[in-house]
């Protein structure tokens, strides 16, 4: 839990705040929009919540949060916001919170389909979590984006008997006994409504996930190739956080812009939604920017 002790002279007075703990992974400052944005090089309460929307958000950020770093001055009760996860997003994709400190607070995903449930990257193993996911129906598939948010994966593995897919390029020694290997640069059809997409560029095996049947592809889970930037009004990559070759990088983002999708579900990042047709521009601004930068 954060410590009143340490709490950022940033923050406006009231109940929540956010201590010195914090490692600006940017998770409370989506979660919850109305009550944390950014202040230097953390996040910060500049709003005290005050509807009971805007109270669960900030208690959800406050479960999510990888460091411990948001907390409150008085005593609340937070089961039934630990109990919360996953957070419905759009549909049957949801919001898997817990965020781990290992992975710099990357946020996980789940597809809730007939087929079989998909993991999209790894939470922290936490047990109200797990629960909720048994009771939506477990995971029958992990998708796991790059080599860098894979925190928990051999946990869920074990608990769901499900079969994790990693591309070959990232495999280490953490993942080698992953059950299905992506080769190369072309998408792979895992189901109907899943596709694997090559996208080396952040890692040499970064891959992304579109989710969707054919012609009517909705979510793109983009892991940290791809996220929104508030700050430039639309898609962007991480230029300062690219570990392979932004060369490749720029390459995979021009071959994903061919693809159809109306929502972008990142690690990293804000998610976005726009209808398709805005959606296929607002990708033709991050390749323009990608280019440049």
């Amino acid at each position: 839990m954060a410590d009143r002790t340490r709490r950022l002279p940033a923050n406006v007075a009231g109940d929540f705040f956010v201590d010195e703990s914090c490692i600006d992974c940017d998770a409370c400052r989506w979660i919850a929009p109305k009550s944390f944005d950014e202040a230097g090089d953390r996040s910060r309460v500049f709003h005290q919540p005050q509807t009971p929307e805007e109270l669960h958000r900030a208690e959800l950020a406050l479960i999510a949060c990888p460091t411990g770093s948001i907390g409150t001055e008085s005593h609340r009760n937070l089961a039934e916001a630990a109990r919360a996860f996953p957070d419905r997003i759009d549909a049957n994709v949801f919001h898997c919170g817990y965020h781990a400190e290992s992975s710099f607070g990357a946020a996980s995903w789940l597809i809730v389909r007939p087929e079989g449930n998909v993991l999209v990257d790894s939470p922290r193993f936490a047990a109200p979590l797990v629960k909720r996911i048994e009771e939506l129906g477990g995971v029958r598939f992990m998708f796991l984006t790059h080599r860098d948010d894979v925190v928990d994966h051999a946990k869920f593995a074990e608990r769901f008997r499900c079969e994790r897919i990693l591309h070959e390029a990232d495999l280490d020694s953490g993942t080698r006994d992953v059950e299905r290997v992506i080769t190369g640069e072309e998408p792979v059809a895992l189901a109907d409504d899943l596709l694997a997409i090559p996208t080396p560029g952040h890692t040499e095996g970064s891959s992304c996930l579109l989710h969707g049947k054919a012609g009517r592809e909705t979510h793109l889970f983009s892991g940290d190739h791809l996220a929104y930037s508030t700050r430039l009004g639309h898609p962007y990559a991480f230029r300062d956080a690219c570990w392979f070759s932004w060369r490749v990088l720029v390459q995979s983002m021009e071959r994903l812009a061919k693809h159809r999708f109306e929502w972008i579900l990142p690690g990293h990042g804000h998610p976005c939604h726009f209808e398709a047709a805005e959606m296929a521009k607002q990708m033709e601004r991050c390749v323009a920017w990608c280019r440049r930068a």
